[in-house]
């Protein structure tokens, strides 16, 4: 699915209702003063409506007769909608990313990920390898933290086209908003390490067609991940894990990849190779 293009005032409407909801400040089942908002925001009633029916596709809130326009259950919302999970990250970007979304966002991730570089090293074309050497040369040059993270977003999307499964390759907009804001985060940090030979671990397994190595390199990636997003965000990044790293090791499989290859070594000097 596209993500909503965010242009004009009903651009800036659809957003500024979605925040409110995602934040609570307009509570699940709340009925919504429609005239209030329409003076507030300065829209007119037609485009207050029709901001309302974006948010509506998103399964984020309802019109009923006698009742109005309303909030509805959390477990009614399309969670996984690209901008729905945007707009979460955004919401809570002047605290810092939700660690429970970046868990959640992480478990996905480790299931989809390993199990897609397994089809991708099976049916891989040489497009498929020219993408992802694109993507890892990009990575390689200095850019500054967006094109760091501009290139690894580039990287995995090549990686989820390689399968040829369609449905897999949609996935790309769940992965990439965790993704991107985990690099924003670990590529922000003065000492990032250097995200080429975790990557290239990947794609030299896609180029021989070894799946299992193929997927033992993106756990590794996984892990290193998850090593370079504590070294950020300390403990509170990690989530509600169980006191024993597992919240942190979920919470980071929704990042960029910026570290090496996940060894010994790399443990105990704190560095990424």
């Amino acid at each position: 699915m596209t993500p909503y293009a965010r242009r004009g005032v009903h651009g800036q409407t659809v957003e500024t209702l979605a925040r409110r909801v995602l934040s609570g400040e307009i509570p699940e089942g709340a009925t919504l003063d429609m005239a209030a908002l329409q003076s507030e925001l300065d829209v007119s009633l037609t485009a207050l409506r029709e901001s309302l029916k974006v948010l509506a596709a998103k399964g984020m809130v309802d019109a009923r007769q006698k009742r109005g326009t309303f909030v509805r259950p959390r477990s009614d919302w399309n969670l996984l909608d690209a901008d729905v999970l945007r707009w979460q990250f955004s919401e809570s970007s002047g605290t810092g990313a939700d660690p429970a979304l970046l868990r959640n966002l992480g478990e996905v991730r480790g299931i989809i990920e390993p199990a897609a570089v397994r089809l991708a090293a099976a049916r891989r074309t040489d497009a498929d390898l020219e993408a992802l050497e694109a993507a890892l040369a990009a990575m390689g040059q200095e850019g500054g933290a967006s094109h760091a993270v501009e290139s690894d977003l580039a990287f995995h999307r090549a990686l989820l086209a390689a399968t040829h499964n369609e449905l897999l390759e949609r996935m790309e907009m769940v992965i990439e908003s965790g993704l991107a804001q985990r690099d924003r985060l670990v590529h922000s940090a003065p000492h990032s390490g250097d995200p080429v030979p975790s990557h290239r671990a990947v794609l030299d397994a896609v180029r021989d067609r070894d799946p299992d190595a193929a997927e033992q390199a993106m756990c590794a990636l996984l892990d290193q991940a998850m090593r370079d997003l504590d070294k950020v965000s300390g403990p509170h990044g990690r989530g509600a894990g169980d006191g024993n790293g597992n919240g942190a090791e979920a919470a980071d499989g929704t990042a960029g990849e910026t570290g090496g290859t996940a060894g010994a070594d790399d443990e105990k000097d704190g560095r990424a190779k």
